[in-house]
């Protein structure tokens, strides 16, 4: 996302402006975040224009009864308050919604809607009920009530996050003093007390603070992922007026402002307060989820805040929780499939119905015609009894689409993700985190993952900035080994050695200790002097050590290091800074601060050292220090210096690590007053103020003589260049969104591998050419195989906005398309067929546009990876969403489908989870059809030999439990337990995830293979027997011998067939196949006992059938040739299939011819690319200017403007409201 913008100038917010709320830009310094991120936030400007965006908010500080007058209108004459409590509510359901919710949603799906159609079918027609009701109607009770408990127990882990967020302590002003409250008993209006390392409850207008002008300091990293520190600042006016709790209590201003919306880094309003207005921008905003920092206290008003969550998210607003986007109910591409396999099963067995039904009708006219003597014993006319016929058939066979497979689904999918909860291997012992799945519903989607978008801070870096390597003079000094960390600290000569230090290089500290060398000297002294870093002694037992604040963990690195070293940065004041340099200490004279931004990409310090001589020191980019420096009268030892400081860059690029040059220079008195003239007659001038200023700059920050250069790693998390080469292997392409700069951005792409040395990198212009030469040409897009894409939040909106006004014919039709369709299908076509993808400076509603164009256009499986609050809105736009449990918090863990530690584990959980849940899944439903099928399938052509009568075959205990116990066991080993391969092996071969994405284990030709194969192993059951027990006669001559024989052969049948398609044969395998026979066995003796028989004659109507037929060695003899028949294709089948497992030269020309195919589309030509710049330096403009403003600066004369504040908080342990 980037940096946020901070104050707009000091003096914007002392300044009196005239009523209303017309905000002039004119002479405001702008931080480098506005001008970075104004566009996209016009973007989302334009989106809540109508619905956000007017200046009503109109919110009064300690007036609960004022704010409560508000009201909006919610239906016809329905009004409800307009100003919401601080409730967040997330869950789905409650204890009155839960029922009715549950159940709706239960019956979008096709299968329970077919089966309540056909359970309403037995019981408002018996005439027509050809099977007992609880043959459907028990399993149908049992699938819902355990997908609603599952649903339950997620909801449940939404309740409690709700409720532990809600429950947080802060402190809230009650009469005249702060009690501690929680959360959730804030409103709009209220006065709160922060205190350092505290996360901001809601969105608060900033009045106070103990900081010098009531600075803030806060950190977002929860927010836009960044560690760099923000700061705000309080109007003049609150702070100088609102100097104690009295005063804070008798405060009574009101602030009018905009609507909530989602545009995290606009506000615009103003606060009128004792006749007078004062205007109000987004830094004087703390947003909900900042974490304060360096700042002791502080105190605001609270301006927007949550309520209770509706259908959308209106029902929050604050700016993060707008954010978050919306609730999506997200299902699998299997569960769409049997969707639409329902359907097509539903319309097969309506086509048999009808034909039976005709056979039916038939047979009636040519039995009446035959037989016309029979007196007419029919109740109904022949077309009635057609239609009762016809419905009779519908719940015949209804069997046909097994309820059981969907009840036996729901536990495969459980264990599954039990499984990823058990396993150790992704279990972070660090911080005591194992794997979570908290979506029990999605394991099998794990393993058909396309597209891989991830966050990068927190994500695929640890947040920790370590000072690595360094080149100074040309001479590189590299880390020692790591045996040299176990001895004792080369520091302990330093009093202010931080100890922490892993860089180590005795060479260098010799050198630095002999003081002797001036580019050694100059170095460490830049270090020192050149940073926006302030300090504070520590209290305690070493009052010698030092406690830095810095603004960004980059520059702390730096600072830290030369303080290791020698040189240590002991205090500043507005004017000055005071170094000890090797325990002298010497106090330079601060002359000029010229600011870091991102267009200049490096900061200058002009000084006057000691002896009175003036120096300009200056850190940035290689890409502008290098084009800087000195180029005349270079001596032949500089100019190898150069040479060997860029050769330096070089590795250090490849290595990946972040680097800055070095450079300073002498600056003549003469010259110094001169410019010096020139640089005040730029600071006050009205207009164009920041552009003069840049050029005054730019002419002091010529011919500068270079030092060094240091390289800072940004520490990955452990195993990320390996999990994304791996998953890069298993054709899973790796997105990066982040709201970082494009530099830093680029820096971790290289440092993990996704990018490399030898991609072309596509730059905004080049991808808006290309697709503007697409678009005129009506061409084919090139192919950018070897090739990274590298955009821009703003970049993405102007595209997306599509101002250009045109309309694209189709090249296909003569249909033409919406611009903006257009360019989003065209743009995303073209990333698609990038190697990489990295979008920096994007907004949370940004990263999830991009997964949502994605899923729309390319109809892949996405996954989002992310750690903090602005991942929420990608991770549930995402067809999969992963948390990770890291230091920016758990709001994207709590908001995510499965929680992990760390980045690397990834890999198992795709890979090895992912693949074998839907390796199990897709041969669990392949042998399910195969098995209804090959039982059920009799029923049709037993009706051939019944007079169309839709008379069952099975004894009804045999339809009932056929699925839901016979054959339960098998079917749940292999949707548990079934491996083609080991977890090593699937490591190993990430090759083996693809079939995955090609839907190659599960598709429609799959499941007409399973139905062809049940078909026909129905089909030799039963006329084998039929066919036998024509010319044999004798036990299988009646109708109930008959079934009881075909429910064996059957029930055999799949199981030997069960035995084949197992691969991961273990104990477990033959327990499960050994139990299933032993039900039907036992099951079937004891349904078939006389003193049942006598209880009820219809239901248990097969007495002893099984011991009398089952007795005789002729059934048994038709039972095992049916089994044998069946089997012996499929065992040749599997033995053929082995043999040749080689691809076929059908593939092989494909392949081949696919290949031509794409060679001859146009490619973009990869041109050699300079040395790559690894600059990448996380800093926020605007601290400069406050240090030599004095305004960052602590004084004596402060600590008596909050005295009341500081006494009012020490009174806190003794008026504390307990809640």
């Amino acid at each position: 996302m980037g940096d946020t913008p901070g104050r707009e100038g000091a003096r914007k917010r002392r300044l009196l402006r005239k009523p209303g709320l017309g905000l002039s830009e004119k002479n405001e310094r702008k931080p480098e975040g506005t001008t970075s991120k104004g566009n996209l936030d016009y973007s989302e400007y334009l989106e809540e224009e109508s619905s956000g965006a007017s200046f009503t908010w109109e919110v009064k500080a300690n007036d609960r009864s004022y704010n409560s007058q508000f009201k909006e209108k919610l239906f016809l004459c329905w009004k409800r308050k307009k100003y919401k409590g601080n409730t967040i509510h997330t869950a789905k359901y409650n204890f009155f919604s839960f029922l009715p919710l549950n159940l709706y949603e239960q019956f979008r799906r096709m299968s329970n809607l077919y089966f309540l159609f056909v359970i309403l079918l037995q019981g408002l027609v018996p005439a027509v009920s050809t099977m007992p009701w609880f043959t459907l109607f028990t399993p149908l009770i049992c699938l819902l009530i355990i997908r609603a408990f599952r649903n339950l127990l997620d909801d449940i882990g939404r309740h409690r996050s709700d409720k532990s967020i809600n429950n947080r302590p802060c402190q809230m002003l009650v009469g005249e003093s702060f009690l501690l409250k929680k959360w959730k008993d804030l409103c709009v209006g209220d006065l709160v007390c922060l205190h350092n390392d505290n996360i901001v409850p809601a969105d608060v207008l900033l009045l106070a603070s103990t900081e010098p002008s009531s600075l803030c300091y806060v950190e977002t990293a929860d927010i836009d992922g960044e560690t760099n520190l923000k700061y705000r600042q309080a109007l003049m006016v609150t702070h100088q007026e609102l100097t104690s709790v009295r005063n804070m209590a008798s405060f009574h201003g009101k602030v009018v402002c905009e609507e909530p919306n989602s545009r995290m880094h606009n506000f615009l309003g103003c606060l009128e307060w004792e006749g007078k207005k004062y205007s109000l921008d987004s830094g004087n905003i703390l947003l909900r989820g900042c974490k304060i920092r360096n700042t002791d206290t502080c105190y605001g008003m609270v301006i927007y805040a949550d309520g209770w969550m509706d259908a959308n998210t209106a029902g929050f607003d604050t700016k993060i929780m707008r954010n978050c986007g919306k609730v999506h109910l997200k299902s699998t591409k299997i569960d769409g499939l049997m969707n639409r396999l329902v359907i097509l099963i539903f319309m097969f067995v309506v086509l048999i119905s009808l034909a039976l039904t005709f056979g039916f009708s038939m047979e009636v006219k040519k039995f009446r015609t035959k037989h016309y003597y029979v007196p007419e014993t029919h109740k109904y006319s022949a077309t009635s009894e057609s239609f009762l016929i016809f419905l009779s058939f519908l719940i015949l066979l209804s069997v046909m689409m097994p309820m059981a497979m969907f009840i036996i689904a729901e536990f495969i999918y459980l264990g599954n993700s039990f499984f990823i909860d058990w396993d150790m291997e992704m279990y972070y012992e660090p911080q005591d985190i194992p794997a979570k799945a908290r979506n029990t519903s999605l394991s099998v989607q794990l393993g058909q993952v396309e597209y891989l978008f991830s966050d990068k801070t927190g994500t695929l870096t640890q947040n920790i900035m370590t000072f690595k390597k360094c080149c100074i003079g040309g001479i590189v000094y590299n880390p020692e080994k790591e045996e040299a960390l176990t001895k004792e600290s080369p520091y302990l000569w330093n009093k202010f050695a931080d100890r922490k230090l892993l860089f180590r290089n005795a060479r260098l500290l010799n050198v630095v200790r002999s003081n002797k060398d001036r580019m050694v000297q100059e170095f460490w002294r830049l270090l020192a002097i050149c940073h926006t870093v302030m300090v504070e002694e520590k209290g305690g037992e070493r009052p010698d050590q030092l406690l830095y604040q810095a603004a960004s963990p980059d520059e702390e690195a730096l600072v830290m290091a030369a303080r290791n070293f020698g040189y240590v940065f002991l205090m500043r004041t507005q004017d000055s800074i005071t170094v000890v340099e090797l325990g002298e200490q010497r106090v330079y004279q601060v002359l000029a601060m010229m600011d870091f931004n991102s267009v200049r990409k490096r900061m200058s310090v002009l000084v006057r050292n000691p002896e009175g001589s003036i120096y300009l020191y200056t850190k940035g980019a290689d890409t502008v220090i290098l084009s800087r420096l000195l180029t005349k009268g270079l001596t032949k030892k500089e100019q190898i210096t150069k040479a060997a400081t860029e050769e330096a860059l070089t590795s250090f690029a490849e290595q990946t690590l972040r680097t800055l040059c070095l450079a300073y220079k002498k600056v003549d008195e003469d010259m110094y007053k001169g410019w010096c003239q020139r640089h005040q007659d730029a600071n006050v001038l009205l207009q164009n103020r920041a552009q003069v200023l840049h050029g005054v700059y730019e002419e002091i920050e010529q011919n500068l003589q270079l030092l060094g250069v240091t390289a800072i790693e940004d520490r990955l998390q452990n195993g990320v260049p390996e999990t994304i080469q791996c998953l890069k292997q298993g054709n899973i392409k790796v997105w990066v969104l982040t709201g970082d700069k494009q530099e830093t951005a680029v820096n971790i792409g290289f440092a993990c591998q996704l990018l490399s040395e030898d991609m072309l990198i596509l730059q905004e212009e080049q991808i808006f050419s290309i697709l503007e030469a697409y678009r005129e040409n009506n061409s084919n897009l090139p192919q950018v195989e070897m090739a990274a894409m590298v955009v821009s939040g703003e970049f993405l909106d102007k595209l997306m906005r599509s101002t250009t006004g045109f309309v694209v014919q189709n090249k296909d039709t003569n249909t033409q398309e919406i611009p903006e369709v257009w360019w989003k299908q065209a743009f995303v076509e073209l990333a698609s067929r990038c190697q990489a993808v990295i979008c920096c400076r994007v907004t949370p509603k940004q990263k999830a546009l991009i997964v949502a164009l994605v899923k729309k256009y390319q109809k892949v499986v996405t996954l989002a990876i992310g750690d903090g609050a602005n991942d929420i809105n990608m991770i549930k736009t995402a067809d999969i969403g992963v948390g990770l449990a890291g230091q920016e918090g758990m709001q994207a863990v709590q908001n995510s489908d499965y929680m992990l530690a760390q980045f690397c584990f990834l890999r198992r959980l795709l890979l090895v989870h992912g693949r074998w849940s839907y390796m199990r899944v897709c041969k669990f439903l392949r042998y399910f059809v195969y098995k209804t099928l090959a039982v059920m399938m009799v029923q049709i052509w037993f009706s051939f030999y019944s007079g169309f009568s839709a008379q069952p075959l099975y004894e009804a205990w045999f339809l009932a439990l056929f699925n839901l116990l016979y054959t339960t066991l098998p079917v749940l080993y292999i949707g548990l337990f079934e491996q083609d391969v080991s977890d090593k092996q699937s490591l190993e071969l990430p090759e083996l995830y693809i079939a995955g994405q090609k839907d190659k284990l599960f598709n429609y030709f799959v499941f007409l293979q399973a139905m062809t194969h049940g078909t026909a192993t129905s089909l030799v059951n039963f006329f084998m027997t039929l066919w036998i027990s024509h010319d044999i006669g004798g036990p299988i001559s009646d109708y109930q011998s008959f079934a009881v024989v075909m429910a064996t052969s059957g029930l055999l049948t799949v199981t030997v067939e069960v035995i084949l398609i197992i691969k991961y044969g273990t104990i477990l395998s033959v327990l499960a196949i050994f139990l299933s026979l032993c039900f039907y066995v036992v099951i079937n003796y004891v349904t078939q006992r006389f003193w049942l028989f006598t209880l009820s004659s219809k239901t248990f109507s097969f007495l002893y059938v099984n011991k009398n037929v089952l007795s005789h060695p002729t059934a048994l003899l038709v039972v095992l040739l049916s089994v044998s028949v069946n089997a012996l294709p499929t065992l040749a089948f599997q033995v053929i299939q082995a043999a040749l497992k080689q691809p076929h030269p059908k593939e092989e020309e494909e392949e081949k011819k696919k290949k031509e195919e794409e060679a001859a589309l146009p490619e973009i030509t990869l041109v050699p690319r300079a040395r790559r710049s690894s600059y990448a330096f996380s800093h926020q403009e605007g601290y400069a200017h406050l240090i030599t403003q004095g305004t960052i600066l602590r004084r004596p004369t402060v600590a008596h403007m909050h005295t009341d504040l500081m006494t009012s908080d020490e009174m806190l342990s003794t008026s504390i409201d307990t809640i």
